[in-house]
């Protein structure tokens, strides 16, 4: 074989892989938030979801990068795995549409996706532009490399030992477990199916054993699944196997039709195909796909009975109160750009819980002055310390990813709202300390001051509440009450400082009751301020109306 040859081919292959990827990961950037949003709210049943895998997969150009996406929604609790088992099989169908596009052969124009994609990215400043022209170069450098591919098996063709090797192959099982191999180590069935579909074009293949090694290309293609589920939990294991499940399925139900009439079935794909080797075998991928779905979407609730004997046992529950332990993130997480920042949110909401929580139990320690809750409160601050430190150190390991767009503009935001919740950690580990001070001191509050700070409390939680809420949601339905609460608590705090003055002036309190009252009320006016910060953390900076409502206080 001519040493050229080889190095056009090896060439023609990077570019290709290059360009699938390029275009995937510039899809994914530009358009990954919504896509995502599409994914989480369109999958409330197997038949909806099915239709989401179709036009995720199909978008994004990768049914890997759509199934690692799934199996990491399902490793954060935002998907189940029966939701999870109508996107996989429509991820099967929505894969066939990389070679459907290569098998029209867009070479020819290839050069001006190129050059159109690197006039974006090069000179044009709008972040979403460029990633609009990396989507558009990597259409470009995809087919710039088929079309070097098909070059140098047109010379392939020339060589008799070549042609010899590729006419040996005629065992159905060495076909079957050659799809299966080579698609594995390149971790994408598009990739694959598309050399197949070149060489058949060329020549090289029969069309009978390009059948086979599509079959081995679907086992193939769960690899990426597979080993990204093999750090997460079950439930994201179980996802991954129901797609390898399916395949597998799916790959025998279609071995032993091909086994017994692979001839008539071939006869019957070309003449739909015109006759077209290469339509083909594109065409014969597709209604595979189709076929196997049709035959087992009635039976994906029994794949997801099955994933259960397969991968039997509970993970561990983690609690939000579970000390030094992440939950949605963390190495012990399937980690995917896609839904990274929706993992930070759930962990951040944990995380939240637990500070609110703890602002609470210091409180109620601050009037019983019981021993074991000011403890508690203190064991609980280390805690939220910990998050602290680890979800912010995830954030900087994000940050450095391809990201989605919107996700991107976010991070900011939430490095800010992690350390509102530390704040409002510190403030009630605060309050414990003048709990142990009243306690030691043997300071006391009156039934008046008790009930003011009570009074207090129960409008800093509502604000907290609503807060977390808004920026877990990034809705503003309680935006106005917000707003509301802030300005009230605001008045509060003056109207609670100057009572306490008066008492003070008429001696119905002590000074050490009144400093201690003094400061409890005013750490409540700073935890509304953290939480007002909360809730407007991740709100478009370019909306001015939130603008203008913000109230960011420190």
């Amino acid at each position: 074989m001519n040493a050229s040859v080889l190095l056009s081919m090896a060439g023609g292959l990077g570019l290709f892989l290059f360009g699938m990827k390029l275009m995937s990961e510039g899809i994914e950037k530009a358009a990954g938030a919504k896509l995502r949003g599409i994914l989480e709210f369109f999958t409330t049943n197997r038949f909806t979801g099915m239709l989401v895998g179709i036009v995720f997969t199909a978008v994004i150009q990768s049914s890997s990068a759509c199934t690692v996406m799934v199996v990491s929604f399902v490793n954060s609790g935002l998907m189940n795995l029966y939701q999870a088992a109508g996107v996989i099989l429509g991820a099967n169908i929505g894969t066939t549409v990389t070679s459907q596009l290569v098998s029209f052969n867009l070479s020819e124009i290839a050069p001006v996706f190129l050059l159109g994609g690197v006039l974006a990215v090069m000179f044009v400043k709008n972040n979403m532009v460029k990633k609009i022209g990396e989507i558009v170069l990597g259409f470009g450098v995809l087919f710039m490399g088929l079309s070097g591919m098909s070059g140098a098996m047109a010379g392939l063709k020339e060589d008799p030992a070549i042609v010899s090797l590729f006419a040996s192959l005629t065992s159905p099982f060495l076909a079957v477990l050659l799809g299966t191999v080579v698609t594995a180590v390149i971790q994408s069935s598009s990739v694959t199916v598309s050399i197949i579909l070149l060489m058949a074009n060329q020549g090289l293949l029969g069309l009978p054993i390009c059948m086979f090694i599509m079959l081995g290309c679907n086992i193939g293609a769960c690899a990426s699944a597979m080993l990204a589920s093999l750090a997460g939990k079950k439930d994201a294991r179980r996802a991954a196997m129901i797609h390898f499940l399916f395949n597998v399925v799916g790959t025998v139900i279609f071995y032993i039709i091909f086994l017994v009439a692979v001839g008539p079935i071939v006869e019957l794909f070309s003449s739909i195909s015109g006759g077209n080797p290469g339509r083909c075998v594109a065409n014969a991928h597709t209604i595979i796909k189709i076929v196997q779905v049709i035959l087992l979407f009635p039976f994906s609730g029994l794949l997801v009975k099955m994933t259960y004997l397969l991968v039997p046992g509970d993970d561990k529950k983690v609690g939000y109160r579970d000390s030094f332990q992440l939950k949605y993130i963390g190495d012990k997480v399937v980690f995917n750009p896609a839904t990274a920042v929706v993992e930070v949110i759930k962990e951040i909401e944990r995380m939240a819980a637990l500070a609110s929580e703890n602002l609470n139990r210091a409180m109620n320690a601050l009037i019983t002055l019981d021993e074991e809750d000011i403890e508690e409160v203190y064991a609980v601050e280390k805690n939220i310390n910990f998050l602290n430190h680890a979800i912010t150190n995830y954030l900087v390991k994000i940050n450095q990813t391809t990201l989605p767009i919107e996700d991107l503009k976010s991070i900011g935001a939430l490095f800010h709202v992690v350390n509102d919740i530390e704040r409002i950690g510190d403030h009630a580990e605060n309050v414990a300390d003048s709990a142990r001070q009243r306690k030691e001191k043997g300071t006391s509050f009156s039934k008046r001051a008790q009930r003011e700070l009570g009074e207090m409390l129960d409008m800093v939680n509502k604000i907290v509440q609503y807060s977390v809420e808004m920026f877990a949601t990034s809705k503003e339905e309680h935006m106005e009450d917000i707003i509301k609460l802030e300005d009230d608590i605001d008045e509060k705090e003056r109207e609670l400082q100057k009572l306490h003055v008066e008492r003070l002036t008429r001696n119905e309190c002590t000074p050490e009751a009144g400093m201690l009252f003094s400061d409890i009320v005013s750490g409540l006016e700073r935890v509304s301020d953290h939480a007002t910060n909360i809730a407007f953390a991740i709100m478009n900076s370019n909306n001015d109306d939130a603008e203008e409502k913000r109230a960011v206080k420190a």
